[in-house]
């Protein structure tokens, strides 16, 4: 096989496709699949399904963990080798039917932009898996016929549902697996493209503080004031943002008090840390769990002291750079210099999928196509915000970048 040739063949093939591609995109846009609507996810996911059944894959719909949710879903093909190749990709969007209707966030096409909710994150991604394996089909059937190939498709990665991760461990772990690829978008500057190699890992805590109520007033005095208490607590805990270290802790809630002639009682707050190291990850949850029982506020009249009460809420680990994901991200930095294209690696601050499995699969990530203003769904007039979007222009070379490296991956060129 000549690699040249090969690569010209996909090139003009995506681009011959391109119109059918965005109207798959299209319709997944159009439906509404926030992780909590499980009817829109389930939806979006049996149209899936029935997009990649001509290719050959069967469907497997397993409910996720949490019932209220909709249903993870799993497509294989089986090959005549065993060697295996999984796919990963998300259904779900952060965006209520009502957050999309009241800011007129639909599908719209703007030059090179297509804006949309999930268009960049995820279903840009979904649809970019399909153009690989499409192309692979009728192009190197040889090739496409000799791998296993596990799609698989969260329904609720956005609400951090563990359990999609150890269904792709127990999928995809084992010395056959040649690697897991996850299609979050990815960034773009011309012929630069970023791929994943690592991500930060996120610990979320509750913090708990604790006063005595007194008359505002009459009593002030008699009062330990929670509200005051939470306030110090908090400026512990952003003192512990880092930038040198890579660690950052945002306080993103906080209510306490009922009405202002009342000296408050209690008080809450919901933050997260997150960093990338494994052993600063773990010093920096221990540093905020060393708040617990630190009290600086107490009643002028006889002491009483406020408490403090620091919970670890929940943790996802960082993905760690490792040498399995940099063999990899190597795979795909020859791809793209022998296409011209210049790879860098990225270590991205979100989570992914890929922070559940990391350790028992090889993976890399941003293999999607490019876009902006994930998680966005607001517009101004002025610009000053934008809604989500991809752009048209990434998904043919990004197709075109990660079919070359699967087929690099699975030694298709050796004998060339």
């Amino acid at each position: 096989m000549n690699r040249n040739n090969i690569s010209a063949i996909l090139q003009e093939h995506f681009e011959a496709n391109l119109p059918n591609y965005l109207d798959m995109l299209h319709q997944m846009v159009d439906i509404n699949s926030f992780t909590a609507n499980a009817v829109g996810v389930n939806a979006l996911g049996k149209m899936t399904a029935e997009l990649f059944a001509p290719l050959g894959f069967e469907a497997e719909f397993i409910q996720s963990a949490i019932m209220h949710y909709g249903k993870h879903l799993v497509l294989t093909r089986n090959g005549r080798t065993n060697k295996t190749i999984g796919l990963v990709s998300h259904h779900d969007t952060v965006f209520p039917a009502h957050e999309e209707e009241r800011n007129n966030f639909h599908w719209r096409e703007e030059g090179d932009r297509i804006y949309g909710p999930g268009t960049v994150d995820i279903k840009g991604g979904t649809v970019l898996i399909y153009m690989m394996l499409e192309a692979l089909q009728q192009h190197v059937p040889e090739q496409f016929d000799a791998i296993n190939w596990v799609i698989l498709i969260d329904a609720s990665e956005e609400a951090e549902a563990e359990d999609f991760g150890r269904l792709c461990a127990k999928r995809l772990a084992g010395p056959n697996t040649l690697g897991c690829l996850i299609f979050e978008g990815g960034s773009k500057v011309d012929d630069t493209y970023q791929i994943v190699v690592a991500r930060k890992g996120m610990a979320i805590f509750q913090v708990k503080t604790e006063g005595r109520a007194s008359h505002a007033g009459s009593f002030h005095p008699n009062g330990a004031n929670a509200v005051v208490q939470m306030a110090h607590t908090i400026l512990k805990l952003a003192a512990i943002t880092n930038y040198e270290r890579q660690v950052t802790v945002n306080v993103g809630t906080m209510r306490g008090g009922v009405v202002t002639n009342r000296v408050p009682h209690d008080a809450e707050s919901w933050l997260e840390m997150r960093t990338f190291k494994p052993a600063v990850f773990a010093e920096t949850v221990d540093e905020i769990l060393a708040l617990n029982g630190q009290s600086d506020v107490h009643s002028p009249l006889d002491g009483y002291a406020c408490s403090v009460e620091v919970n670890l809420y929940r943790q996802t680990p960082p993905w760690a750079r490792n040498e399995a994901t940099d063999r990899l991200f190597n795979v795909w930095k020859e791809a793209g210099e022998s296409l011209g294209f210049t790879i860098l690696p990225e270590e991205r601050g979100g989570l992914s999928d890929g922070n559940h499995f990391w350790t028992e699969v090889p993976c890399i990530d941003g293999l999607g196509p490019s876009g902006g203003n994930a998680h966005c769904s607001e517009r101004s007039e002025d610009g000053s915000k934008d809604q989500e979007f991809v752009m048209v222009s990434s998904f043919v070379p990004k197709a075109t970048l990660n079919t070359m490296a699967v087929l690099n991956l699975i030694g298709a060129f050796d004998e060339s």
